[in-house]
């Protein structure tokens, strides 16, 4: 099992890091807000464990981009903020279990299984454009009921235009779906993966507004 630890302290990262290791858990380390959530958007994980507090942003923050893209991997937020009320918006934001530090490892592995056992059963909608259907839990996409493979930044940019089928998005907003707003923009833009997904999805599947950005086309 692969899992995301997202956690300034490194003395408690190294901690984790060793004791979670000794139960076949492979634990990847974030130190901040922004790796956090740039290696969530181009990494699977089955859990991430979440520090509210955290150097260049809110754990919140990195908990709401992931939601908002429909990423339901489990998350567990660990913080010594201890108050019913921070409890209640870390779970009001997406948060699957709400552990107070100090605790014991034992009890983080007890509910590590709890929550992958809910999680099997949490099910996403599924979008649906003429002959292309993305399913954001397995973050799948089908053309005509064929699987068709997709990189990461092509999904991002497909699921960004379904979300919003028929709608025009700037260039802005799409680069902001593909790389994150921490993100660095790299030399590829949202136009090659407009162009793959063409290729790959059909030519008519995705309108130029010229000036502006994107469009799906809604499906007659």
């Amino acid at each position: 099992m692969r899992i995301l630890l997202v956690e300034d302290d490194a003395m408690l990262a190294d901690a984790l890091v060793t004791a979670l290791g000794q139960h076949d858990t492979a634990v990847e380390w974030a130190r901040d807000a922004a790796a956090a959530r740039l290696t969530l958007i181009d990494h699977d994980y089955a859990a991430v464990l979440l520090d509210l507090g955290l150097p260049g942003g809110s754990g919140l923050g990195v908990l709401a981009a992931m939601r908002a893209r429909y990423d339901t991997t489990p998350v567990i937020i660990m913080t010594a903020r201890d108050r019913l009320s921070d409890r209640i918006s870390g779970l009001d934001a997406g948060a699957d279990d709400y552990l107070v530090k100090p605790f014991q490892v034992d009890e983080l592995r007890a509910r590590l299984r709890a929550v992958l056992r809910r999680s099997l059963g949490r099910v996403a909608p599924v979008l649906r454009s003429g002959d292309v259907e993305l399913d954001p839990a397995s973050r799948s996409v089908a053309c005509r009921g064929q699987p068709v493979a997709l990189s990461a930044h092509e999904y991002r940019t497909l699921l960004a235009l379904m979300e919003k089928a028929g709608k025009a998005l700037s260039r802005t907003a799409l680069e902001e779906a593909v790389y994150g707003s921490d993100g660095v923009i790299e030399s590829n833009t949202v136009a090659v993966y407009v162009h793959q997904l063409r290729r790959k999805l059909g030519e008519d599947l995705i309108e130029t507004v010229h000036g502006y950005g994107y469009r799906l086309r809604e499906a007659r």
